[in-house]
Formats: structure tokens, sequence, C-alpha cells
């Protein structure tokens, strides 16, 4: 097999533990720290969980004595979308594993929880383990979106791992992959049946944190990336000075990713959701201020400039909001009538007499093509799947169409030249920053450490994460505790509460503070290409985000 010279070094590269993951495995071993509880719904969940719940926080340590280590065989799963940093977590298990007992066993399930289903594993060895460490993407073993959420899956769990003589699995995944890993932990305590379940926190959206998880792995890589093409995209933009680039950023349901990269790339315009449904700011505000933003650098002479839109803007305009709500209940509860509606006039039609009045009215007001999206396949819970909703060229259309009015009038004499796009797959598989080649390689060896401890339900947790990495400390925090209950289907379900942006943190007050002068004025930032040798400043930085939340702004 060939390989880049980039790819060849990366292979060379030694991830860096915490101190106390270092040494002597044998001598590593967890203190139990207190009990733990749900922000809200602890009497549901506690019912829902009464073997699990109330769990204490768990702190890796290391013991005075050492601990002989039986062999195990412990299954991995990669779960949901791709997150740099995921072959690196599975090297770290493997790494702590062999090192406890050559004799222990790490089975990969292939393609997703759906692995563990059909039964499709092969057992991870030293020879195909190096073939990917420090590398990005998943497809070590693949991964899927399958869902282990009924009875009958989880009776089918519990025959192949005891098939395959498993005695513990590894789900590395985002909010609900973890969160039906903490309900598979419950169902295997409830049966006594002796296996359990540790999780990972991924996701590159940023919406798994809490203060135990102070980030999910991936994050810092695709934030980086996607840094990297934006101060590309400026640098463009300051040499032609033409053009006003609308660049979509992926992040559904937070908008971490949008602020992390308006902190490295200093944009004219950065919409922040959680900011927008909180000053109920309306589709036409939202065109309205961006307008004013694009008059003043025209009076300027400056017909060009940058905005960040986060992926799921739309579902936090207040209006907007509403209509989604209304079309998921309606295409929902009428799903077989809108089948037989065979074109978009009978479809749009239907919709409008179907919606309330002010909805009826925000749809009929919309572009043609963003109504087709809206009514377009749902997303597996039913829901309207944003990342389809070309919302970038929404707000172009718009902003241009009152553009037009004022030049019309005599109120706009400049020029509006604008480009799209959308960075999201550009950043999910990239070459992991040797934050998350170090930290998803912490991840991964601390998840053997608490599956060795007969710990179930928890996620490994590394924290301190904004120091240096031998600081950095390790445990577990139980997944209960990071829940609350949704409603899904109809039904109310226990889910991990996403992470959303704090209005009050600092990382969005530095953006607040600096984004006014950002908008008239170009003081782009051209962060470049990830750094992988050279100052350890440059090569080892965190996200401004962790910088800023661990008080550490030394380099913002």
């Amino acid at each position: 097999m060939l390989y880049s010279p980039l790819q060849t070094e990366r292979y060379k590269y030694e991830p860096k533990l915490p101190e106390v993951l270092k040494g002597d495995i044998h001598k590593i071993g967890i203190n139990p720290k207190g009990s733990t509880k749900s922000e809200t719904d602890q009497k549901e969940l506690t019912e829902l969980f009464p073997r699990t719940y109330g769990a204490p926080f768990i702190e890796t340590v290391t013991l005075q004595e050492g601990i002989e280590s039986e062999s195990i065989n412990i299954g991995v799963v990669l779960s949901g979308g791709q997150a740099p940093g995921g072959h690196n977590v599975i090297s770290g298990l493997y790494d702590a594993m062999k090192k406890a007992n050559p004799d222990s066993k790490l089975i990969g399930f292939l393609g997703g929880p759906s692995g563990i289903l059909d039964n499709k594993s092969i057992e991870l060895s030293a020879e195909i383990v190096d073939q990917y460490r420090n590398t990005g993407g998943f497809d070590i073993i693949g991964s899927g979106r399958t869902k282990l959420e009924s009875t009958e899956q989880f009776d089918i769990c519990e025959d192949v791992c005891k098939l395959l003589d498993i005695s513990s699995i590894v789900i590395v995944g985002g909010d609900d992959s973890n969160t039906n890993g903490a309900v598979l932990a419950e169902y295997f305590k409830q049966k006594n049946s002796g296996i359990s379940v540790i999780g990972v926190p991924k996701t590159i959206d940023g919406d798994l944190k809490n203060e135990y998880i102070e980030v999910s792995f991936g994050f810092d890589t695709a934030t980086k990336t996607y840094s990297e093409l934006i101060g590309n995209i400026e640098k463009d933009a300051n040499s032609a000075k033409k053009y006003w680039h609308f660049i979509k950023l992926m992040g559904r349901s937070a908008s971490h990713i949008c602020l992390e990269c308006a902190l490295q790339t200093h944009p004219n315009i950065a919409l922040i959701s959680e900011e927008i449904e909180h000053n109920h700011k309306s589709l036409t505000d939202i065109v309205m201020d961006m307008v004013s933003i694009i008059a003043k650098r025209s009076e300027m002479g400056s017909n060009y400039g940058i905005v960040l839109i986060p992926e799921g803007l739309i579902e936090f305009i207040p209006e907007m909001k509403q209509l989604i709500s209304e079309l998921n209940t309606l295409l929902a509860d009428h799903t077989d009538h809108f089948e037989t509606l065979h074109t978009f006039e009978d479809q749009s039609r239907w919709i409008n007499r179907e919606l309330s009045r002010d909805s009826s009215y925000v749809f009929s007001t919309l572009p043609n093509n963003i109504q087709r999206q809206l009514l377009v396949d749902r997303d597996p819970h039913g829901n309207v799947q944003v990342s389809r909703i070309d919302t970038e060229k929404l707000l172009i259309q718009m902003v241009a169409s009152i553009l037009d009015e004022m030049e019309s009038e005599g109120k706009f004499k400049g020029t509006f030249s604008p480009q799209d796009h959308f960075f999201g797959y550009e950043g999910r598989c990239a070459f992991p920053s040797n934050f998350d080649t170090d930290y998803c390689y912490s991840l991964g060896f601390n998840a053997y450490i608490l599956a060795a401890s007969g710990l179930t339900g928890y996620l490994s947790s590394i924290r301190n994460l904004s120091k240096p990495v031998g600081k950095w400390t390790a445990g577990g925090v139980p997944i209960t505790m990071m829940m609350n209950l949704e409603q899904r289907h109809g039904k109310m379900k226990p889910v991990i509460k996403k992470a959303m942006v704090d209005l009050n943190g600092k990382p969005f007050a530095e953006f607040a503070s600096k984004r006014d002068s950002w908008g008239i004025k170009s003081t782009y930032m051209f962060p470049g290409a990830i750094q992988y040798f050279g100052p350890s400043e440059v090569c080892d930085a965190t996200s401004m985000t962790l910088q800023l939340e661990g008080n550490n702004i030394e380099n913002v």
C-alpha cells in the first residue's frame, strides 16, 4: 500500500498521555467520588435506570500496589457520523488491553451497531491497528446509524457477546449513540449478563459537553479545518475585493462550530442560532442586520465580505421554528395522504390549507426552492432534514432583494456579488490535530481502565484540556447524569441533553465584544493548515473555545 509522506510521518507520532495513564498499567485504578444526579427529571430517570442511575463520578488514579489483569475480550463499535481521531480511540484501547494482558482481544464490529446485530466482526490485531494510527476517518471498521433501542436488539447483543466471550462493549458515538448505550447497560445489568457498556464522546458539532466532558473529540480538528478554508476565502476576498461569501457550517443543534470558526477567522458576520432564538429575531430582522453591515462596508468602498451561518439556524428563527414544527406534525399524521399528492403544486396547496394562518403566510413567502426543501424526506425522527435546506442561499436571495429595493431608491450605490459555500464533510475525516490525536488516544486508553474495573453506563472522561497533556486528568462520568426527558415520536424518552452555546460564557462574550469591529473592518485572521511539527504552542494548541473556557487567553 502506498502512503503519502505526511501519512508516513504521522504513523511515527507517539500520542502523549496524561500522567495518571503513564507507567505500570497494573497500578492504574479507579476512585469513586460521591453520587451523581441529572439536572432535571431525577424521579423519572431513577425509575427508568434503577440499577445505573446515581452512580458515582470516577477518578482514574495511581494505586500503591499493582493488580494482576486477567485476559478479557472487548468489543468496539463506531456509531454515527465520522469524527477525526476515532482511529486513535481504538489504538489507545488496543494498547491498554495488550499492556495489561497480551492475551486480551479487541473485537471490532463492522459497519456500526448493525455489526453487533448481524454478528459481523474482526479481531483487531497489531498489524491492522498500526495501519490506522493517527489518521482520520472511521474506515478501520466502518460506522453506521442503526439504533440499539429494542428488547429484541438487546437480546441479540447479549447473545453475540456471549458467543464471542465479550465482557464489555465500547461505543464510540454522539449523544444518541451513548443514550442507547446507557439503555443497553441498564438492560445488561438487569439481566445479570456480566457485560458492561462504556461510551466515548464523539461529535464534531461540539454539543456533547458538560462539566465532565469538556469537549467531544473531532471538534478541534474539524473547526481548524473549516477555519483554514474560511481563512483562504478571506484572503481571496481581500484580494479580489468583489464577492460576499456566505458560508454554511455543520452544526444542526448548536452553533459551537460557527462560534469557534468566528473566533479563529474574524468574519464580518457570524450568526449564532442560540442568540437569535434568545432575542426572538425574525428572518426579516436577521436579513436587515446583514444588509446594514453590507451597506456600511459598501460606503467605505468594501463591496465584499464573509458571512458564517450555522447549519441549524433556520430551526432557531421563531416563525420558522413554528412552521417546521407544524410541518413535522402534519407530515407525520397525514403521511399516506401526502404521498398521493404527486406534484409540488398540489402539495403546497394542501400544506397551506392545513397550516395555521401565521405559518401559512411564512411558507408562502419563502422562495420556491426552500419550500420544496422543507417537504423532502424526513430524518429517522420524522423531522425536516435541516442540512438539505439551503439556508445560505435563502439569506442571499433575501439580502439581494432588499439591496435591489434600496438601489432603486438611491439608498445603495454599491455592488453585491454573492457566493455560497457549505463546509461539512470536508472536516469529518481530516487527519486529526495533535490535540485530537492525544485526546482520542487518552479516551480509548482510559475506556479500557473503566471497562476492566467492572464499570458500566459510563463515558470515558479526560479533563483539564486547556493545559498541557501531562496535566490532563482522567475518569468516568455516568451517562444518566447527563440525561433529560424529551419528546420523540410522541413519547417522552431519555436522551443526553445537548449542550448549546452559553450566551453567558467566555467564548461568546469574546466574540460579542469584537464582532462590531469585525463587521465594518476587514480584520481577517488566516489560521492556515493544521500544523503537526514545530513549536508546541502552534502544534498542540487547543481550540479558542477551550482556551477561553479554561481561563487561558494568552493566545487570543
